[in-house]
């Protein structure tokens, strides 16, 4: 296991949702079942908070799920921004992949960390160039 298991939208959404998303959320909780036991940190850009945050009480199952099971949101600063806009710009994708981006900088903040995500392709392609990126698809 990586220094870090970082979550993209996918796989918080399907352990905030799990009876409505059962394999995704079976696979969610074995990534991070391992990294508790690894000691692993656990984090989600807050970016992805956009892509699965509506507010009002459907936003109560993955409050929920940051509350309950050691996951910190962690914040975008100015250097990880510049970090994802360069990521987009050497991979040539438009703004509309600006999240995946924000999570692969994010990830690339710990040295060696593992993105869980439902959407491997795109991940991938922006970490391509960070050798202590692994993508888990989930």
């Amino acid at each position: 296991m990586a220094q870090a298991l970082i979550l993209d939208s996918e796989p918080l959404n399907a352990l905030a949702n799990a009876t409505r998303r059962s394999v995704l959320a079976q696979r969610a909780r074995a990534i991070l079942q391992i990294a508790h036991e690894e000691k692993a940190l656990v984090r989600v850009p807050a970016p992805v908070l956009a892509e699965v945050c509506r507010g009002g009480r459907r936003d109560a199952a993955i409050h929920r799920v940051l509350n309950d099971r050691g996951i910190e949101v962690m914040s975008l600063t100015a250097a990880m921004a510049k970090r994802a806009g360069a990521l987009l710009a050497s991979t040539r994708l438009g703004s509309q992949h600006a999240v995946d981006a924000f999570v692969v900088a994010t990830a690339a903040e710990f040295g060696e960390a593992l993105v869980a995500t439902h959407d491997p392709r795109d991940i991938r392609r922006l970490a391509a160039r960070l050798p202590g990126v692994r993508v888990f698809a989930v």
